[in-house]
């Protein structure tokens, strides 16, 4: 980074700046090329997004005035710090049942901070603070929330649910009594669990795009998603009970997915040029019959219920979402132990293995 900073100075000397915010929105020091011979640039024209309006040095070219994000007003800060105290100071048990509405947003990561400035990035004992909320939730409901923590909802969320979740559980079911089908209704909005790195999640109904999207190693079990499920996921394990959407699995190079394909038809909505679609083994079916068995338990699933409750049937079903890279990686880490080795030794090896059959 020091050589980095190093080059950016002189850079910024060349060019008469002594502050980055000086840089800011300074298209004129530009030097344009023409690139028109390249068929990905031919035709496009930035002059219009480059042009330098003629205003004074009374305008300001960057954030020169501090944002008031009115977060004295969060649940965060009024509720939960104060009820979840006995956690966050001495690790004690929290339990406690509130309302939200959907202008209560990021519900849970100021808390979730507190948490984690206090205990570390380990957070604390599974189950410690348990807290149920009834109503809608706002964006980014259980953003970045540590070990320790669970949020179940009993209503839906808006998007971002679960983002950057960082070890904590997140629950997602409907009210007892709803007349309608969870796993056929929206209950959670787009890009849940978005770059999500530990934990679990389970949601009782259909979340929207972008599901587990960069997911980097939560498991989470949900009754059907939108397009492009799990696009660019590099970790963790997603069920799927139901449909998915178009282009699922784009970009995905790690992490397993699991996608009930009772139509038959999953294989035309995948977007295969990184993973390939497998039957599932011994392994496999246990590692789905358990995460099924948790989110009818936690959610009161009925469509967990029904498959479980059939699962010699359903079991057939489920196709395996394998990356091809990742998949590689995996058996030759599993050659690496059996030759004995283990820890940073047998992951060395497996990626030189690796690296030796993609060059081929």
């Amino acid at each position: 980074m020091r050589f980095v900073a190093q080059e950016l100075r002189e850079i910024m000397a060349r060019l008469g700046f002594r502050t980055l915010n000086e840089m800011v929105g300074r298209a004129d020091v530009l030097e344009p090329r023409r690139a028109i011979a390249h068929w990905k640039a031919q035709g496009l024209d930035f002059s219009n997004i480059l042009y330098q309006p003629p205003v004074g040095l009374d305008v300001g070219r960057y954030c020169m005035e501090a944002q008031d994000h009115g977060l004295e007003k969060s649940i965060d800060m009024t509720v939960l710090l104060d009820l979840c105290r006995p956690a966050i100071e001495r690790g004690e048990p929290v339990d406690a049942e509130l309302p939200i509405t959907n202008v209560d947003r990021v519900v849970g990561t100021i808390l979730g901070n507190e948490i984690t400035r206090r205990h570390g990035s380990q957070g604390l004992p599974d189950g410690t603070v348990n807290l149920r909320f009834n109503g809608s939730a706002g964006q980014s409901f259980g953003a970045f929330v540590p070990r320790g923590v669970t949020l179940g909802l009993c209503g839906d969320a808006n998007d971002y649910l679960g983002k950057g979740l960082s070890g904590g559980t997140i629950l997602v079911y409907p009210p007892a009594g709803s007349p309608f089908k969870a796993e056929e209704n929206i209950i959670a909005g787009n890009v849940a669990l978005y770059g999500a790195t530990s934990g679990e999640a389970f949601i009782r109904g259909m979340a929207g795009e972008r599901f587990c999207v960069r997911n980097s190693g939560v498991n989470a079990v949900v009754e059907a998603v939108g397009d492009h499920g799990c696009e660019y996921m590099t970790g963790g394990t997603v069920v799927v009970l139901g449909p998915t959407g178009r282009n699922f699995a784009a970009g995905m190079s790690g992490g397993v997915a699991y996608v009930l394909d009772e139509a038959g038809d999953f294989a035309g909505r995948c977007n295969t040029q990184m993973v390939g679609l497998e039957e599932l083994d011994d392994r496999d079916a246990a590692t789905l019959k358990n995460m099924i068995g948790r989110h009818g338990e936690l959610t009161g699933s009925e469509r967990a219920a029904a498959v479980l409750a059939d699962w010699d049937r359903f079991l057939p079903r489920f196709v395996k979402v394998m990356p091809k890279d990742y998949k590689r990686v995996v058996q030759a880490l599993e050659r690496a132990h059996a030759a004995g080795l283990s820890g940073d030794e047998a992951l060395a090896a497996a990626f030189e293995e690796n690296a030796r059959l993609g060059a081929h």
